[in-house]
């Protein structure tokens, strides 16, 4: 826990590592997530699985909820178990897999139940929609690209507006040096990616593309807002119990959970409206046809 005291300012010889650190890391990560987002089937399954496993980890790290290894086993079993059934084209049975396993950990959990419960739910989710935007054979690999691509824009327009505007904090409660600068300028930096996909439109000769782009503009627009919550979401988590990063898995940018909290938000959101809009086997299409 910490004892109330601000954290020591970083110096700027310390900002440049760390920014170097951070994009080393995205030149690694990014083209592994996106080759295994275009491969899809069992290598993305098992990539959403695996970061679904981490995120479980690392929350009951940060929630001091780590000590019941059994509660942390059987979640980590549901979550591996629910993604080889989806991956064998099991998904409505994957779901009583993680609805049994949600059970077994509010059973199991010795010490901050509601907590671990709220963790398994935050995975889970993860993990499903994830898996679901991509599952979508004609329009899949695009949706979850886009989304991707919105993430990192907010992400990356977010920390240099941030850094060279200043000003204002967002919510210095919560996440001391997000600013309002940083946070519109994340958003600005999605309409912009959301405006190129469709500069890449195979019907960009359609009139009614102006149409279309209004509405998928918006989408990418409202998903950077997302994501952004669920950066602050995860900062709210990590200042509650006192803890700075996730873990120090990836150098530069902390644990999964400081990489993916914007990510999650966001496919979740993005997962259930696709559903809305076309069902379960058609939200990439129903996420990006307007």
């Amino acid at each position: 826990m910490t004892d109330g005291k601000a954290a020591p300012a970083a110096s700027p010889a310390q900002d440049a590592r760390n920014l170097v650190m951070r994009i080393a890391a995205a030149l690694v990560l990014a083209p592994l997530a996106i080759g295994a987002a275009y491969t899809g089937g069992w290598l993305w399954i098992m990539l959403a699985t695996l970061a679904a496993v981490g995120l479980w980890v690392e929350w009951l790290m940060i929630v001091q909820a780590g000590q019941g290894r059994r509660t942390m086993s059987v979640g980590t079993i549901a979550l591996v178990l629910a993604g080889l059934l989806v991956g064998l084209g099991r998904i409505e049975v994957s779901w009583l897999v993680l609805a049994v396993g949600l059970v077994a950990v509010a059973l199991l959990a010795t010490e901050r139940r509601g907590w671990a419960v709220a963790g398994f739910c935050y995975a889970a989710a993860a993990q499903m929609a994830s898996i679901l935007v991509r599952h979508d054979a004609a329009m899949g690999f695009i949706a979850l690209l886009f989304v991707l691509a919105v993430v990192w824009a907010a992400d990356i327009g977010g920390y240099f507006a941030g850094r060279g505007i200043g000003g204002p904090k967002l919510w210095p409660a919560v996440s001391p040096k997000k600013t309002w600068a940083g946070a519109l300028g994340g958003f600005l930096a999605s309409l912009v990616v959301a405006a190129v996909v469709l500069a890449f439109d195979p019907n960009k000769g359609n009139p009614l593309l102006a149409l279309k782009a209004v509405p998928l503009i918006a989408v990418g627009g409202a998903l950077s807002i997302v994501s952004q919550f669920g950066d602050l979401f995860e900062s709210a988590i990590k200042r509650r119990f006192g803890v700075k990063d996730s873990s120090h898995l990836i150098p530069g940018h902390g644990g999964l959970m400081d990489r993916l909290d914007g990510f999650v938000a966001a496919i979740v959101v993005a997962a259930v409206l696709g559903c809305l809009r076309d069902g379960a086997d058609g939200i990439g299409r129903g996420l990006m046809v307007w």
